[in-house]
């Protein structure tokens, strides 16, 4: 019980990015904003950052062990391509494999990537 008791407040940011990653992929494509000329880059940039944040949330559940950045990684690659699967059963929205492949997977490797070196540099002062 002790243990569960731990593991609950470390699970709190994974969750809470879940959830609105989760709410902000619900929503029609009639209800997004349109960002004129940069809403591409707007909309792409938001997959990499939110799903940076995801895997930096994951490696936080996991103490921050330098062994489970590829784990923190995979999990939120998979937490993308579910929450594309889910996106195609949203009006006006679709499923897109680029989005998972290539802006939630390099965000997420890109910050944990920034992580990493952030924190070899920070050790050896």
């Amino acid at each position: 019980m002790k243990k569960l008791l731990s593991i609950l407040p470390r699970w709190f940011p994974p969750v809470l990015l879940m959830l609105i990653i989760f709410a902000f992929s619900s929503r029609p494509s009639d209800d997004l904003p349109n960002f004129q000329g940069w809403d591409y880059f707007v909309k792409k940039g938001a997959h990499a950052v939110g799903y940076g944040l995801l895997a930096l949330s994951y490696l936080h559940f996991f103490k921050w062990d330098r062994k489970y950045y590829p784990l923190a990684w995979l999990l939120a690659v998979l937490y993308s391509a579910t929450d594309e699967f889910h996106q195609s059963f949203v009006p006006g929205r679709h499923a897109a494999i680029t989005d998972v492949l290539i802006f939630d997977n390099l965000g997420a490797f890109m910050v944990l990537l920034a992580h990493y070196y952030h924190r070899r540099k920070n050790e050896r002062k």
